[in-house]
């Protein structure tokens, strides 16, 4: 099987790079930390234009109708430029999981704002078999607030806000406040919503490891040590090639994850398990050598590096620890789940 994106992909991919560029993205991410999410939000409603917000909501509730191979383009280039807000929440989690309830009002109530960025969802979905606190992503921001536990959708209502190492992920404990369904098929469609999330912040973080490497390779050639760019001593070579190396292995597995989720296959928990975790570790340890390099000055708030370090170390463990997603792929494994 080949891995590859379609042209057309491709040029979706670059269009929304571009306006992410555009956009300025690094102010965008300090301001929705300090509480300012005005711009933040024009730029979600310019994704949500170009398509981006709408790719895995059906036609029907105002969507493209296209999959999680679409998403993930999206997913990449939101990651690249560290963009806020949550769109894996409004754009994968909660579309897919509404989309699977046998009912499907809430998915029409909800769905075509989603779509157009005009709405704004959050839901706090731990990963199954957890019993993780509730916690929701930007709830504040957020028209739609969800909590998923077992075989219950409910409305929710939040509480005080809580740090994140990731000043733009906004976290707030919530409670139950309606039922929304509940019962046979309700725990199934939770268990999807929370896949299309794994695999939509596996995407973020993909993209997230390149913004970090490209980074990188720009200052080690700028920055001079003995006279010559440290770019051209064989150390920090290594270091920049290894990460290089991460991102291209975990890049197959993403888009393997995309498709069994796409086609409903019995992998597909496996699949996305192991997206999540490689693209995790290849990310994170861009992070880390992305540090090393810049030296003292990585450490500090006013350096942009700052944004991306803290967003891979924040996702690396939502959507599912790396401890979760190695027992769900050790679990796969032992049942002699296969492709």
């Amino acid at each position: 099987m080949r891995f590859a994106l379609t042209a057309e992909q491709i040029d979706f991919a670059a269009s929304l790079r571009k306006m992410c560029e555009a956009a300025k993205t690094p102010g965008v991410v300090r301001a929705w930390g300090a509480g300012d999410s005005g711009a933040g939000k024009a730029l979600i409603r310019q994704l949500a234009e170009a398509g981006a917000l709408g790719l895995t909501i059906t036609e029907e509730n105002g969507g493209f109708g296209a999959g999680p191979v679409e998403s993930i383009v999206a997913f990449t280039e939101i990651g690249r430029a560290a963009v806020p807000g949550p769109l894996v929440e409004t754009a994968a989690a909660i579309p897919a999981l509404l989309q699977a309830l046998p009912d499907s009002a809430k998915a029409a109530e909800w769905l075509p704002g989603f779509a157009e960025g005009t709405t704004l969802g959050t839901i706090a979905l731990p990963a199954p078999g957890t019993d993780a606190e509730p916690i929701a992503l930007d709830a504040d921001n957020a028209e739609v607030v969800l909590v998923a536990v077992g075989d219950r959708l409910a409305l929710a209502t939040s509480q005080e806000h809580i740090r994140s190492v990731d000043a733009a992920r906004r976290l707030f404990p919530v409670a139950a406040a309606g039922v929304v369904a509940e019962g046979e098929g309700v725990r199934a469609a939770i268990e999807t919503g929370f896949d299309a999330g794994a695999v939509a912040a596996a995407a973020q973080l993909a993209g997230a490891g390149r913004a970090l490497l490209d980074i990188s390779v720009d200052y080690v050639k700028q920055r001079h040590q003995f006279g010559k760019p440290i770019g051209q001593y064989q150390a920090i070579k290594h270091h920049l090639a290894n990460v290089l190396i991460g991102l291209d292995m975990a890049q197959p597995l993403l888009y393997r994850a995309a498709l069994s989720l796409q086609e409903g296959s019995e992998t597909a928990s496996r699949d996305i398990s192991a997206a999540k975790l490689a693209c995790g570790e290849a990310a994170y340890q861009a992070a880390r050598i992305a540090l090393q390099v810049h030296g003292a000055i990585g450490y500090t708030a006013e350096c942009d590096l700052s944004l991306w370090i803290t967003k891979v170390t924040a996702l690396r463990s939502a959507w599912g620890t790396p401890e979760f997603h190695r027992a769900r792929i050790a679990a796969a494994l032992r049942a002699g789940v296969v492709a």
